[in-house]
């Protein structure tokens, strides 16, 4: 007797669905509190509170209502033998075309195109709703529907232009890789890696936003004094005109060796209260850079890919799991990954908690970066200030930020660089 693979992984896509409702009602509860945090009483506005309260409230019924709906059509495809039947159809539209189903790429390449269709039919209406009803009601969202729509399609203009060809790439390295498989395969995705993050911002990027250089002014010179103290290479100091799709604010850094970029929000300036405390938002960015963090991440990521495509070697040719998802007498290349990411979910939950642990971890050393550089009370309200104009969570639940989050709540990050000062002391 065969395992059963396909319960199995159903069954576990349905449990994780009622663990992780089960954290996001622990977290709707926290955001019902009608009170601030201790330590936030003073330092956060009622007003504000009350909006990001409001807000919370908002997208955490919104995603009660996405959640719902995307476990029942992902597990539905699955159990009931849509994607073999969905195959199956792509194959016969290449017939009916006049191509050759046989021939593996095209089958595949037919397959995705109707994914593409189905994904932003299913997809749509909880973006429409997202950016013009919940992030219209808080203030949020600056688009039209016109700048809406034009970028859906440039979304799905590189995606029919950079796709093809690196989803045939794979293909032939699977069929062609032998017992190296998965070394080639990690090869390819670590220079198509490189290569995407060296094109995004120079290419990409500028289709959705227009990057402005920094004007010559204090900021800029504090930043540039900042980063030539820290002997970080800035070669470019941009803004980007967040403000023209939403009101929502950040600032980031790219760039590999002696070519690095630092990207303003122009929200972020127009929000915070002086010069000093967008510096002390760029210290912070920069202790990451400083610490390596940047670059332990990548190796992560570049381990993380390694292993999960030797474990894909391990079971592409399995006949039992294939059939099992059922695919019977064939055994595609992106079926087969579709079919082993499904399967190595439990891992995957498990990575990801392991990943925000250390990603909060290193926020925490980021803000101690920023704190040792005398960026302390600037660095303090100018996340406050963060906290406010993003009318982010004010109340989290303890159990659902440790699973979910990237970075420590404010109320931890606020703690922590107040606990630096009483060491100091």
């Amino acid at each position: 007797m065969t395992f059963p693979y396909l319960e199995a992984v159903v069954g576990f896509m349905i449990l994780m669905y009622f663990f992780e409702t089960y954290l996001d009602l622990r977290q709707h509860a926290a955001h019902k509190l009608p009170t601030l945090p201790k330590p936030l009483l003073g330092v956060i506005s009622q007003e504000k509170f009350e909006k990001s309260r409001a807000y919370s409230l908002d997208k955490s019924g919104f995603h009660f209502v996405h959640e719902f709906v995307t476990i029942v059509l992902d597990s539905g495809i699955l159990y009931f033998g849509l994607l073999p039947w969905f195959w199956k159809k792509a194959g016969d539209f290449l017939v009916h075309a006049g191509f050759d189903a046989e021939n593996e790429i095209l089958h595949t390449l037919a397959f995705l195109a109707g994914v593409m269709i189905w994904s932003q039919i299913t997809d749509l209406p909880f973006s429409l709703y997202s950016t013009f009803v919940i992030e219209a009601r808080h203030g949020f969202n600056k688009q039209t529907i016109l700048l809406f729509l034009k970028d859906m399609v440039k979304s799905i203009v590189l995606a029919i232009v950079i796709g093809p060809p690196i989803v045939s790439a794979i293909i032939f390295i699977v069929q062609k890789g032998g017992p190296y498989l998965a070394i080639y395969l990690w090869g390819f995705m670590f220079v198509l890696s490189i290569v995407m993050m060296t094109l995004y911002p120079v290419l990409i990027a500028p289709l959705f936003n227009k990057f402005t250089p920094l004007p010559e002014g204090e900021l800029r010179t504090k930043i540039e004094e900042l980063s030539s103290s820290l002997k970080f290479p800035l070669k470019k100091l941009f803004v980007v005109d967040g403000s023209t799709r939403s009101s929502h604010s950040n600032a980031y850094m790219y760039g590999f060796f002696n070519n690095k970029r630092i990207v303003l929000y122009d929200t972020l300036i127009q929000q915070c209260k002086n010069d000093k405390e967008v510096v002390a938002v760029i210290a912070h960015e920069l202790g990451h850079w400083k610490l390596n963090h940047t670059m332990y991440s990548f190796i992560a990521v570049q381990i993380l890919t390694f292993l999960q495509f030797g474990g894909y070697t391990l079971v592409r040719n399995s006949k039992d799991l294939f059939e099992s998802f059922g695919f019977h007498g064939t055994q595609p290349v992106l079926i087969g990954l579709i079919i082993f990411q499904h399967t190595v979910i439990p891992l995957q939950h498990l990575v990801n908690f392991a990943l925000n642990l250390v990603s909060r971890s290193f926020e925490f050393q980021a803000d101690a970066f920023a704190k040792n550089l005398g960026y302390a009370s600037e660095l303090k309200c100018g996340l406050v200030k963060l906290q406010e104009e993003n009318l982010s969570a004010m109340n989290t639940d303890p159990w659902y930020s440790a699973y979910h989050y990237s970075h420590p709540p404010l109320v931890e990050r606020l703690a922590a660089l107040d606990e630096t000062d009483k060491k100091q002391d």
